[in-house]
């Protein structure tokens, strides 16, 4: 009896022993709660940086569908590109015209204006018209945010039948002179030269800070004074500093800028070229119909 009882509690002992050797000690605890806290650090910018890689390549299947629906357009009208309305579609006189997209991407509430361009019925979702990673919302008439998000995030090069015959009411010089001599466009297949298809852009992934009307808008050397060698438009900063833009043969692209594209003018005005700006600003307008006043290329 007396050896069981001895034995019974140098059992109980061990055990007690053994529940607290299993315990964590304060230091311990800290270690594992350090070792956690690293290793959160250490996967956050990569999970960070997977959610932005998945929302670049929505940004770009959404360009790809739009580039697609640019092209049936032209195959449904003998090779003519969808009209896309210089400078603006806000139903003002000779600008009524049809577009490609309508309306001010700044202040439109609903979708109506991407469902009533000529595109939407070539895939009638208003999704594609927006870019996933733009957290850029619309204004009130007055300039002030709001807080819902914008309807739109991508815009037309004007190189692509900009109403290229329109009167240009607003071309320097005393004399009316059309669309097309001061802001070159291509009208159709059959009129691309230089650039060629597969490297003439149609939709880019616009600047939350430039963008509003339907038209990627860039000078043309030699027309308009001071207005030349600085951003009228400017592409998106969204996608670790760069854009998406898709080009006139079908394919999309990311492109990655030398320094961040920051828009700092208000809306509607020209944007000084930043220092290191240049490599970019002219890569882009080579993917334009971009011409000087004698008629030569001028990139």
């Amino acid at each position: 009896m007396k050896n069981r009882g001895f034995s019974s509690g140098s059992g109980l002992r061990r055990r007690g022993a053994e529940r607290r050797s299993a315990a964590f000690t304060l230091i311990e605890l800290l270690v594992a709660i350090a070792v956690i806290a690293i290793l959160a650090a250490l996967l956050l910018p990569a999970l960070s940086r997977a959610k932005e890689s998945a929302r670049n390549v929505n940004c770009q299947s959404n360009l790809k569908q739009l580039q697609l629906c640019w092209v049936m357009y032209a195959d449904d009208y003998g090779g003519l590109f969808v009209p896309n309305n210089w400078i603006e579609t806000e139903g003002i006189g000779e600008f009524a015209q049809a577009s490609w997209c309508e309306g001010n991407a700044r202040t439109d509430t609903t979708t109506s204006n991407i469902q009533n361009g000529l595109l939407f019925p070539y895939a009638t979702s208003a999704g594609i018209y927006h870019c996933p990673s733009d957290v850029s919302t619309i204004e009130d008439a007055k300039g002030n945010p709001l807080p819902q998000l914008r309807t739109r995030s991508y815009n037309m090069s004007q190189s692509v039948n900009s109403y290229g015959l329109t009167t240009n009411t607003e071309a320097p010089g005393p004399v009316q002179v059309a669309v097309d001599a001061v802001q070159p466009c291509f009208m159709g297949y059959f009129a691309v030269t230089n650039p060629p298809l597969s490297q003439l852009f149609v939709f880019l992934d616009e600047n939350e800070g430039t963008l509003d009307d339907d038209q990627f808008g860039y000078p043309c050397p030699g027309y308009y004074g001071l207005y030349m060698n600085c951003w009228w438009d400017m592409p998106s900063n969204r996608h670790t500093q760069g854009a998406n833009f898709s080009f006139a043969d079908g394919h999309v692209e990311h492109w990655k800028w030398h320094v961040p594209m920051t828009a700092s003018a208000p809306p509607g005005t020209s944007q000084q070229i930043l220092t290191g700006q240049m490599p970019d600003y002219l890569r882009v307008g080579s993917a334009m119909r971009i011409i000087t006043v004698d008629g030569t290329n001028a990139l």
